[in-house]
C-alpha cells in the first residue's frame, strides 16, 4: 500500500510537474526571445516574417519547445514552425499581455493540446510593440516522465520513498527559483541580457539604494566618463556637477531631465527597480541629445520662418490699392527679417498699365520702410535708373533674386557710385537681397530687404524667405494693377455716359455732385432734360450693383429716360416705360447668361413748369426728394414710393407741388443718407438738418450736404442734384383764344406781331412765327373742334403753342407736287429748331421752338 500510495503519488506529482515545467519552460523561452537584441527592430522592419521566421526556428530548436511565434499586437502571427500557419490568427488570450501581463494557459493548438506562455515586446519608448509566445505539448512532457517513471518505481520498491520525497522537493524549489531555466538556459539568457546590456545606444546606470553603483554599461561608462572600477562607488564621490549628481543620486523618477556634462546634452530617464517586488534601487538610462537639440534649434528657426512667411500672406493685399500693397510689403519684410524694406514699381503699375521692365527702365520707389529719412537710400517717391552693377538691375534683368551677403565686398557696386556706396556702408547697412516682383509674365519692379547694424548678414534660408514674401506680393500688386486698370475703364465708361454739363435752360438753377465709390463702379445717374414749354425735367436714380454691367444698365437707362421725356410723357407714365426696359435688361441678361440675377434700378422723375409753378413728381423705390421752401423750412413730400424698376405689379403715382418761387428741389441717391455705419432715418434728419441751417445758392447747398453727411468710407456711389426754382415773369408770357374760324387767322396774326414787337424782336422773326402758328392755327381748326388756345413764351428761344381738344396726332409727311396740302407741318419742321406734341388732360398742344439770333 506504502509503495501504491508513493507511485500514485509520484505519478499524480509528476503530472503537476510536467505542468509546471511546462509553464516555466514556455515563459522562460518567450521572455528570452522576446527581449533579445533585434526583436524590436525586427518588428519595426518592413518584413519582419523575414527576419524573425529563422531566429524563431533556432531559438525553438535550441530550447526544445515546440514553437516560437511572435505576433502583432492584433495577434496575426510572424513566425511558426509551420509555414503555412504564418499571417494567421495567434490562439490564445492576447488582452493580458497586451496590457502588460505575461500569462501561461493550456490550449488546443494547431499542433495539439500545448501549454503556452505569451508575454508582450515593449518598444524603445515603454509600449507594447508586439507579442512573443512559446509552447511545447504535453504530450512531449509526458514522454520525459514517463522515461522517468521505471527509475521512481524502483526507488520506490528501494523504500526509498523519504528520499524521492525530498528530491521532489528540491526540485520544486530549484524550478521555482530559475524560473523552469536549466543551467543552459540561465547562461543563455545572462548572455543575451550582457550582451543588449551593452550594446543599446543608451547608457543604463543601476544602482542601489544608497546611490552606489552596480552596474554601468560601455554607452554610460563614455557618455559619463566613468572609471574601470566605477562598480561599487558612489554617485557623490565621481566628481560630476551638482545639478548632475543631485539627478542621479536622488533615486526619484525623472523623465527626459536634460543635464550637461561636459560637452554634451544628456536627456536622462531614473525608474525605480523595486517595483513588482525587484531589489531597491534605481535603474537611470542616459541618451545624448546634443545632435536633436542643434536639430531642434534649427527647426525653431525654419517654424520661426513659416510663421514670418504666414503672416506677411495675411498682411500683404489687404487692399486693391498698388501703393498701399507696396507698403505691406515693406512693413511686412520689416518684422523680425529686415532693417529696411524699399519697394520700386514702374510708374506705370502704378496707373494700371502693363509695363515693359528691363534693365535700365526707370523705376519710382513707391515704399520705404522705415520711412524716418536717416538711412542714406534713395527717398520715398524718388524716380531710379538702376546702374547695371547694382544688385536691382541684375535682378530686373534675369528675374531671379540676389543675395549680397556683403555688400562691403561687392567692389563692381561700390565703383559704380562711390560717394553713395560709402554713405550706405558708414551708416551700418551690410547686407541687401533684391526680389524681383513678377506675377502671371509681367514685371512690376523689385523688392530691396536691407540688414544694418549688428543684425546678421542674409543667408540662403532668408533669401528663399524673401522669395517667398516677394511672389506673394507681387501676387497681390498685379491684382491691385489690374484692379486698377479695370477701374479706371469703368469710371471711366461711367463718367461717358454721365451728363457732361448742365444744358441752358431758364427754369431752374441747377447744382451737381458726382462721387464714384472709393471701390467699385455703382449705377448711380441724374439728368437735367429741357422739355417744351420752357419745362424743365430732372432724373436721379441708382441701379443695383457695381461694376461695369451696372455702369452699362445705367447708360441705357438714361438713354431711355432722354426718349421717353422727348415724347412729354407724365412722371408715371414714364417710369411705367422705363420699367418695362428694365424688366427686358433682365430677361436678355438672363437668357443670355443664365444669371438668374435681377437688374433693378430706382428711379425719381420730376418735371417743373416755370409758367404754372408746377412741380410733377413719381418716384421707383427711390428715395424722396427734399424741399426747402423761400422761408428755409424743409419738408420731405408725401411721395408713394411705388416699386424698383424691374419689379412693377402696380402703377406708379404722380404728385403735384406748388412751389414758390426761390425753392429748392434736392435730389439724391441713397448712397449719401444710407451707410453701415448709418440707420438711413438718421441720414434722413441729417440732412434736414443741414438743409435747414441757412439759405444758400445751390452750389452752397452741395457742399454743405456733402462736408456733413459723406462717408468716411465711402461704398457707393453719390449722386447729388441740387435745383432752386425760377419763374417766368407775366410780360414773357401772351396767350389768346382763338374761336373755330379761318377769318379769325388774321386778327390772330396781327396781334402777334404787335406782341413781337413789344419784345424787340425783328421783322424775320415776326414773320416766321406768324406763318408756324397760321399752319398750327389752321390744322387745329380743320381737325379739331371747341375752343383753340394760343401762347407765347419769350424765353431763351421763342415758344408758340397751339392747343385744342382733339387727341389726334398730326403726322409730318411729304406732299407731291400735284397735292394741294399737307405741307403746313412740312414748313413747320423746317422754320422751328424743334416741334412737337404733348397731351393734356383735356386734348393736346402742338409747340414750336424757334432760336433768337
Amino acid at each position: 500500500m506504502l509503495v501504491a500510495f508513493a507511485v500514485t503519488e509520484l505519478v499524480t506529482q509528476a503530472e503537476h510537474d510536467t505542468t509546471e515545467d511546462a509553464r516555466h519552460r514556455s515563459l522562460a523561452v518567450a521572455q528570452t526571445f522576446a527581449n533579445s537584441p533585434g526583436i524590436v527592430a525586427a518588428l519595426h522592419a518592413p518584413h519582419p516574417t523575414a527576419l524573425l521566421q529563422p531566429r524563431a526556428e533556432a531559438a525553438r530548436i535550441a530550447s526544445g519547445v515546440d514553437f516560437i511565434v511572435v505576433t502583432d499586437t492584433h495577434g496575426i502571427r510572424y513566425t511558426h514552425p509551420k509555414p503555412n500557419r504564418i499571417g494567421k490568427k495567434f490562439v490564445g488570450d492576447i488582452s493580458q499581455p497586451l496590457a502588460g501581463h505575461p500569462i501561461t494557459e493550456t490550449v488546443n493548438g494547431t499542433i495539439g493540446r500545448l501549454v503556452q506562455a505569451v508575454v508582450p515586446v515593449y518598444g524603445a519608448d515603454g509600449k507594447v510593440i508586439g507579442l512573443c509566445s512559446a509552447g511545447i505539448t504535453i504530450s512531449k512532457v509526458h514522454g520525459v516522465a514517463d522515461q522517468q517513471l521505471p527509475y521512481l518505481l524502483g526507488g520506490a520498491l528501494g523504500a526509498l520513498a523519504l528520499s524521492t520525497a525530498g528530491t521532489a522537493l528540491v526540485t520544486r524549489r530549484l524550478r521555482r527559483q530559475t524560473h523552469g531555466l536549466g543551467a543552459p538556459e540561465m547562461t543563455r539568457m545572462y548572455e543575451h541580457h550582457d550582451a543588449v546590456l551593452h550594446a543599446v545606444r543608451e547608457g543604463v546606470l543601476i544602482l542601489d539604494d544608497d546611490g552606489r553603483v552596480r552596474l554601468a554599461n560601455d554607452e554610460a561608462r563614455r557618455l559619463l566618463g566613468l572609471p574601470a572600477d566605477v562598480e561599487g562607488q558612489r554617485i557623490a564621490d565621481l566628481g560630476f556637477p551638482a545639478p548632475v549628481a543631485e539627478v542621479l543620486g536622488s533615486g526619484a523618477a525623472v523623465t527626459d531631465e536634460v543635464v550637461s556634462v561636459a560637452d554634451r546634452l544628456l536627456a536622462v530617464n531614473i525608474r525605480s527597480t523595486d517595483r513588482n517586488g525587484g531589489p531597491p534601487g534605481s535603474v537611470a538610462t542616459l541618451r545624448d541629445s546634443t545632435e536633436l537639440r542643434a536639430l531642434s534649434g534649427r527647426a525653431d528657426e525654419a517654424r520661426g520662418r513659416l510663421r514670418l512667411l504666414h503672416e506677411a500672406t495675411v498682411r500683404i493685399g489687404t487692399t486693391l490699392d498698388v501703393t498701399r500693397t507696396a507698403e505691406e510689403l515693406a512693413e511686412a519684410g520689416l518684422t523680425r527679417f529686415a532693417d529696411i524694406v524699399t519697394v520700386d514699381l514702374a510708374e506705370g503699375v502704378l496707373l494700371g498699365e502693363e509695363p515693359a521692365v528691363s534693365t535700365g527702365t526707370e523705376m519710382l520707389r513707391v515704399a520705404v520702410r522705415p520711412d524716418d529719412g536717416r538711412a542714406p537710400l534713395i527717398t520715398l517717391g524718388s524716380r531710379i535708373i538702376f546702374g547695371p552693377a547694382t544688385a536691382q538691375a541684375w535682378s530686373l534683368g534675369t528675374g531671379h533674386s540676389r543675395l549680397e551677403a556683403s555688400l562691403e565686398a561687392d567692389a563692381a557696386w561700390r565703383a559704380e557710385d562711390p560717394d553713395h556706396s560709402r554713405e550706405i556702408l558708414d551708416y551700418g547697412i551690410h547686407s541687401l537681397i533684391t526680389v524681383p516682383l513678377r506675377a502671371r509674365g509681367v514685371m512690376l519692379g523689385v523688392a530691396n530687404f536691407w540688414r544694418s547694424g549688428g543684425s546678421a548678414p542674409f543667408e540662403d534660408d532668408d533669401r528663399s524667405l524673401a522669395e517667398e514674401i516677394g511672389a506673394h506680393a507681387a501676387l497681390c500688386l498685379d491684382n491691385a494693377r489690374r484692379y486698377t486698370r479695370e477701374h479706371t475703364m469703368a469710371v471711366s465708361l461711367q463718367h461717358s455716359l454721365l451728363p457732361r454739363g448742365i444744358p441752358d435752360q431758364s427754369a431752374l438753377d441747377v447744382a451737381y455732385r458726382y462721387l464714384p465709390a472709393q471701390a467699385g463702379v455703382g449705377g448711380d445717374w441724374f439728368d437735367v432734360i429741357p422739355l417744351s414749354g420752357a419745362r424743365v425735367a430732372l432724373v436721379v436714380g441708382d441701379v443695383v450693383g457695381h461694376g461695369l454691367h451696372a455702369a452699362a444698365t445705367m447708360g441705357r437707362l438714361r438713354t431711355a429716360v432722354h426718349n421717353f421725356s422727348s415724347l412729354d410723357l407724365p412722371p408715371d407714365e414714364l417710369l411705367g416705360h422705363l420699367d418695362e426696359v428694365v424688366s427686358r435688361i433682365d430677361q436678355e441678361s438672363t437668357s443670355a447668361e443664365g444669371d438668374d440675377a435681377i437688374t433693378g434700378a430706382t428711379c425719381l422723375y420730376a418735371t417743373y413748369d416755370p409758367v404754372s409753378r408746377i412741380c410733377a413728381l413719381a418716384r421707383a423705390g427711390h428715395p424722396p426728394p427734399a424741399i426747402v421752401r423761400p422761408d428755409g423750412s424743409v419738408e420731405y413730400p408725401d411721395l408713394p414710393a411705388g416699386p424698383p424698376l424691374g419689379l412693377a405689379d402696380m402703377p406708379f403715382e404722380t404728385v403735384e407741388l406748388h412751389l414758390d418761387e426761390g425753392s429748392q428741389l434736392v435730389l439724391y441717391t441713397d448712397g449719401l443718407i444710407e451707410d453701415r455705419s448709418r440707420d438711413i432715418d438718421v441720414g434722413f434728419e441729417s440732412l434736414r438738418a443741414v438743409l435747414a441751417e441757412r439759405i444758400r445758392t445751390p452750389e452752397e447747398t452741395c457742399s454743405a450736404v456733402l462736408e456733413a453727411l459723406l462717408p468716411g468710407n465711402q461704398r457707393d456711389d453719390i449722386a447729388l442734384l441740387v435745383a432752386r426754382t425760377r419763374v417766368l415773369q407775366p410780360e414773357q408770357i401772351t396767350d389768346w383764344e382763338v374761336p373755330s374760324d379761318p377769318a379769325a387767322v388774321a386778327e390772330l396774326r396781327a396781334a402777334v406781331a404787335e406782341q413781337l414787337r413789344e419784345w424787340g424782336l425783328d421783322d424775320e422773326i415776326a414773320f416766321t412765327t406768324e406763318l408756324i402758328l397760321s399752319e398750327l392755327i389752321t390744322n387745329a381748326i380743320r381737325h379739331a373742334s371747341g375752343p383753340i388756345g394760343v401762347r407765347l413764351l419769350y424765353d431763351r428761344k421763342l415758344i408758340c403753342e397751339v392747343s385744342d381738344t382733339s387727341n389726334t396726332a398730326p403726322h409730318l409727311r411729304y406732299a407731291e407736287i400735284t397735292d394741294e396740302g399737307g405741307r403746313g407741318l412740312f414748313l413747320v419742321s423746317q422754320f422751328s429748331e424743334r416741334w412737337g406734341t404733348r397731351y393734356t388732360a383735356t386734348g393736346k398742344i402742338i409747340w414750336s421752338e424757334q432760336t433768337l439770333r
